[in-house]
């Protein structure tokens, strides 16, 4: 494959990862009992400056897992109806292969060995993501099983905010809390934010790369 250099390869950014932004929509915060019930991942890419910016969403409705718990509380702030006639959901297993899918497409596109998850309390989503894999028996997982890049943890130390919708605003992007708790709209800001910080501290990794040779 010849390399587009208006696009190079986001791997050498991330000794072999690739970071794709992902955020779902749950019903609890138990990973194990709760249902999974929206999943959007976002991809970035690189431009030739060696600039990160926001590529393209896929999103997925998610059947519930048959016996799934799913807490009135967590459906009130989401807004979804899991049961809704015209709701177009496909099962836990469909959606991450599809999603799956892509990203092993990225990770060649991009030379990368591993995928590796991006979210805001990126713990959580990682959690529903291992906990939907097991229950569906998928045996080729490209995310890391345990690593992943928070971006609450690096909002907190670039705009001393870690709530989603005060790091968007704290980066000067617009907010709107009506689209907010919808699994493509959060992954988008979360993708949003993410880009900037990592532009912002791209002065320090050329200068680490200097001190610090890749391997």
């Amino acid at each position: 494959m010849t390399e587009d250099l208006a696009h190079p390869p986001i791997g050498n950014r991330f000794r072999g990862f690739l970071p794709v932004v992902v955020d779902v929509e749950t019903g609890g915060f138990n990973a194990q009992t709760d249902a999974l019930l929206e999943i959007a991942a976002v991809f970035v890419h690189m431009n030739a400056d060696n600039l990160i910016h926001r590529g393209e969403t896929i999103r997925f409705h998610v059947k519930p897992f048959e016996g799934a718990n799913m807490e009135p509380a967590s459906l009130e702030v989401n807004g979804i109806d899991p049961h809704h006639p015209l709701r177009p959901a496909i099962s836990e297993k469909d959606a991450l292969q599809r999603i799956f899918r892509e990203v092993r497409q990225q990770m060649r596109d991009n030379r990368c060995t591993r995928a590796i998850l991006v979210g805001h309390n990126s713990a959580f989503d990682l959690g529903f993501i291992n906990a939907a894999v097991e229950r569906a028996n998928i045996k080729r997982n490209p995310f890391h099983p345990f690593s992943s890049f928070d971006t609450a943890t690096l909002a907190g130390v670039a705009y001393g905010q870690t709530v989603l919708a005060r790091a968007v605003k704290a980066a000067g992007m617009e907010w709107v809390t009506e689209h907010a708790h919808s699994a493509a709209y959060d992954a988008e800001r979360t993708a949003d934010i993410y880009c900037d910080i990592v532009n912002r501290f791209n002065p320090v990794y050329e200068a680490t790369r200097r001190i610090i040779p890749d391997d």
